[in-house]
């Protein structure tokens, strides 16, 4: 069989949905889907759900199985990556302890690989977005918390015991900053995740800052993320800074990563990117934090680091599995 005919099945799972698609060999996205996870219904449930999304992908592209060289899988959480176990996915109740690469490679009859799903992201990055053609890249995920994916050489840089860029967890504030509850007080994530934004918020309000959003603190449903983001739109000049000041947070740790990897490139993406380049705020995000890391930094590695966003989506997520997956197993 020809290379161009050969394919990978990349697998994003989240918390409430699985993302998947059929990506050839040389980067073309064939079918992909957005589905619902189904874990509430359990663990078996939700593996027979997976099995139903990918097959059917499979059949509406076109594509035979015998076509599909193997599977990538991207799941949260602590792993075993060589092993192809989930220890403790934060948002995947009941997968703890899980030989989740071995029980996708049998119910779909391929080989399988794991990977972190902030590491494949930034792989799909390096692959097919915004990273493309550098070999070494770092990559910030901004969420419900901060996640962080490292590719060196053109690969995702996994670490000794499968937890390396775990980015979002280094401690900028060793006394007195915000607790965590996995013990690792005063971390990026704790600064600068969505969870961080509205607590930040809501201690501004608390300590009688003017705002817009005195009306929404006692309202947990509505003092979120988005309506901050909103704010700061709309001119609010307390959103604003909170917004801005989580960029000054997020330099701290990119300068961290930058003296020790010096990448080629660092990219932002996730839920918590304000629009990107296509919103004056997003820009304004971008501009503070490249403008705070140059301060921070070596004369070389200011003028030479590329920090930009990226460029996927929530697609990076199945475009990275599938790389993994492709890497792993050549056409």
């Amino acid at each position: 069989m020809p290379v161009s005919d050969l394919c990978y099945l990349g697998i994003d799972i989240g918390g409430s949905s699985i993302k998947a698609g059929l990506v050839t060999d040389d980067g073309r996205i064939l079918q992909k889907r957005h589905a619902s996870s189904a874990l509430e219904d359990g663990l078996e449930a939700g593996l027979a759900n997976l099995e139903r999304i990918s097959r059917e992908l499979v059949a509406d592209s076109g594509v035979s199985w015998e076509r599909i060289r193997a599977i990538g899988v991207a799941a949260p959480g602590t792993m075993d990556i060589p092993a192809g176990v989930v220890f403790h996915p934060f948002n995947l109740p009941g997968w703890k302890n899980l030989p989740l690469r071995d029980m996708v490679s049998e119910r779909l009859g391929k080989p399988a690989v794991l990977q972190n799903d902030a590491n494949a992201a930034a792989l799909g990055e390096t692959w097919l977005g915004a990273g493309k053609k550098t070999k070494s890249l770092m990559f910030w995920t901004l969420g419900t918390g901060v996640g962080g994916g490292i590719v060196l050489d053109g690969k995702v840089w996994e670490g000794a015991h499968s937890h390396a860029a775990e980015c979002g967890h280094i401690i900028i504030q060793q006394e007195g900053g915000p607790h965590s509850e996995h013990g690792i007080h005063g971390c990026v994530e704790l600064y600068v995740g969505a969870r961080a934004l509205v607590r930040r918020c809501r201690e501004a309000l608390g300590a009688g800052r003017a705002s817009s959003l005195s009306a929404l603190a006692d309202d947990n449903a509505v003092l979120t993320p988005l309506a901050i983001a909103k704010a700061a739109e709309s001119g609010d000049d307390l959103a604003r800074s909170l917004v801005l000041e989580s960029a000054r947070y997020l330099a701290v740790g990119t300068v961290n990563v930058i003296h020790i990897l010096n990448p080629e490139m660092v990219l932002v993406g996730g839920a918590m990117t304000f629009g990107q380049h296509t919103t004056e705020l997003g820009r304004a995000f971008l501009d503070v934090l490249r403008a705070e890391v140059k301060k921070r930094t070596f004369p070389i590695t200011a003028e030479r680091t590329v920090i930009d966003y990226a460029s996927l989506g929530n697609e990076a997520g199945f475009i990275g599995a599938a790389a993994c997956a492709r890497i792993k197993y050549p056409a």
